[in-house]
């Protein structure tokens, strides 16, 4: 998505990326910066606060120590979204550690042992959230060990809740609901595309695939028609988090999240249907 990003606000992205990194490392030790994922530090700049300043500093970066790079400085939405990160990142290696035979899961299994004391942390921290979010991933894990689920809006939902956690902590309850719709359709086109990009992978693995239960594949592969169906849910749900997003008040960051929305997504979208997605690395 950063190629819809104009130069300016793609050094502020990274500026941000970089941030939220150095709160990662600061309040729950260097395993936890591994953890780092491009969802929390676009959740960063939508849960900005309007009063909260930008102050960009520079700094080494102990992946690239012989040059200073720039970087947010610490503030309160950087810190609970560090705490997020290392929430959700916990709980995903619990279910890759739940999903793999013993050897297959050493490396979730070692990645959980590090990041340990900081999910302890980090779970009293943001005691809330982690109530919500693992409660929602419980539900979600027992839905895919369901023979007989076969509804991929089911399993998109209860993965969709688990970001709608992410706004309990907004005050303003007209705030909130905008907030609310707008991770819930997000977390829905992340599910579904995600599932989508997995499709063949894990048919042949055996593994639980919310897309292929709706769409059994035809010849190794889903139908056309299914393609088409998945391309209509993807862009209803782009289409609500943008109707839901423009009900929010503006921030510093709301241009950048806009682009992202707006023209991101669906470029996103289009690259995994077409399987032109990773994008290559221009040479």
């Amino acid at each position: 998505m950063q190629g819809e990003l104009k130069v300016y606000e793609l050094e502020r992205f990274k500026a941000c990326y970089c941030g939220l990194c150095r709160a990662l490392g600061k309040k729950y030790g260097l395993c936890a910066r591994f953890a780092l994922s491009y969802e929390l530090v676009f959740l960063s700049m939508l849960l900005w606060e309007r009063d909260t300043p930008l102050e960009i500093k520079r700094g080494r970066c102990f992946a690239a120590p012989f040059r200073k790079k720039k970087y947010c400085a610490q503030n309160p939405i950087l810190d609970a979204c560090a705490g997020y990160n290392v929430i959700l990142t916990w709980w995903k290696l619990r279910d890759s550690i739940a999903d793999a035979s013993f050897f297959k899961s050493i490396p979730h299994r070692v990645a959980a042992l590090l990041l340990r004391r900081a999910y302890r942390k980090a779970s009293r921290e943001n005691s809330g959230f982690e109530t919500a979010a693992k409660q929602s991933l419980i539900e979600l894990n027992e839905f895919e060990k369901d023979g007989n689920a076969v509804s991929l809006d089911s399993a998109a939902d209860k993965f969709a809740r688990i970001l709608v956690c992410v706004s309990e902590g907004v005050s303003s309850e007209s705030v909130k609901r905008a907030m609310s719709e707008m991770l819930y359709h997000l977390g829905r086109w992340i599910y579904i595309l995600d599932a989508f990009d997995d499709y063949t992978g894990d048919i042949s693995s055996g593994r639980f695939n919310a897309v292929a239960i709706r769409y059994p594949p035809e010849n190794d592969s889903l139908s056309e028609a299914g393609k088409d169906r998945i391309e209509t849910t993807l862009a209803h749900s782009n289409n609500l988090v943008c109707l839901a997003f423009e009900l929010l008040p503006e921030n510093l960051w709301s241009q950048t999240v806009r682009n992202t929305i707006y023209l991101g997504m669906p470029d996103v979208t289009a690259r995994v249907l077409s399987g032109k997605w990773p994008p290559k690395e221009p040479r």
